[in-house]
């Protein structure tokens, strides 16, 4: 009986940490150093997690500790396009846009929660997967990327991973008809490459163009910035109607109110990831800011059947 048990134990622990361990496997079709930059800089910020314990904490106030742990990250645009036909999930810590730098922090919280320890760049990509895909499946092709906040945001509040607590604070019903995708194709490398695309982008882009999405006001969003939580994705909409929103960031609570974390390309800003001023304020400073969005992730489901099921 004991060596029954004894040749039976590999399984059992195996079993075990599968469960504890719900971060599916991720599936590899570009080499990691193209899918995956700065490897050194994961490293350090996986034993500055560790060192402070930010596992504990939740869903949202970990999101805020990555961001902060990422400041001062050059802001560069267009490194999810890193291939001309295959599409894949993809990290880039050397360098971030203000969609990527949330999306990176929120990865890396959740991953935080999801596994004791034994973290991977091939882990955090699989959750990057997740939030950015379509039901959160990367197929290897370009359009199972979701290339607007507002599917993100519909994708996911559908899949019970995030909540949108815009409408009940007050938000407004705003309509758009989107294009950016098809009008300036030539500047993304997948559409050039296959102008085959544009048919279907077209269909996408009338699907998001018709969700029900609302925003907080721009003049309104002082009253409710109490309500924003830490960790919340703040998204920017904008008085283009060819586009609900041109920005995104981090909330981050302070005694004097609720900032606005987020990768900016404003060259007197540096370029770079920066903790700016309160949101209310922020709005200010463009006539185009319309209003805010706010967008809530949740923590993943603690199994892998429930984790499996929420893909």
């Amino acid at each position: 009986m004991k060596m029954f048990f004894f040749a039976l134990l590999p399984l059992l622990l195996v079993s075990v940490s599968a469960l504890a361990s719900p971060i599916p496997p991720f599936e590899q079709r570009l080499p990691m150093d193209v899918v995956f930059k700065g490897g050194e800089k994961f490293q350090r910020l996986v034993k500055q997690a560790q060192r402070e314990n930010w596992a504990v904490l939740p869903i949202g106030e970990r999101t805020a500790r990555v961001g902060k742990a990422l400041l001062g990250t050059p802001y560069v645009n267009y490194t999810l396009e890193i291939h001309d036909h295959i599409e894949s999930p993809s990290v880039n810590f050397q360098g971030l846009d203000c969609w990527t730098f949330y999306e990176v922090s929120l990865a890396f919280a959740r991953m935080l929660r999801l596994k004791p320890g034994d973290y991977t760049p091939e882990g955090l990509l699989a959750l990057v997967e997740l939030e950015r895909y379509r039901n959160g499946r990367c197929d290897g092709g370009y359009l199972s990327r979701m290339h607007f906040l507002e599917e993100v945001f519909a994708d996911n509040e559908t899949r019970k991973l995030s909540v949108n607590p815009t409408r009940d604070l007050g938000g407004e019903p705003i309509q758009r008809e989107i294009r950016e995708m098809t009008s300036a194709w030539k500047s993304y490398r997948y559409l050039r490459s296959n102008p085959s695309l544009l048919p279907e982008m077209g269909r996408i882009q009338e699907k998001v163009s018709a969700l029900p999405v609302h925003h907080i006001p721009k003049d309104q969003v002082a009253s409710i910035e109490k309500y924003i939580h830490t960790g919340d994705i703040i998204a920017i909409t904008c008085r283009d109607s060819s586009a609900y929103t041109s920005h995104v960031g981090i909330a981050v609570r302070k005694a004097d109110g609720t900032h606005f974390m987020h990768a900016t390309s404003r060259r007197d800003k540096g370029r770079k990831v920066v903790l700016d001023c309160r949101i209310s304020d922020y709005l200010k400073r463009s006539d185009d800011h319309f209003g805010i969005v706010i967008y809530r992730p949740l923590d993943l489901p603690a199994t892998s059947q429930s984790f499996a099921a929420a893909r």
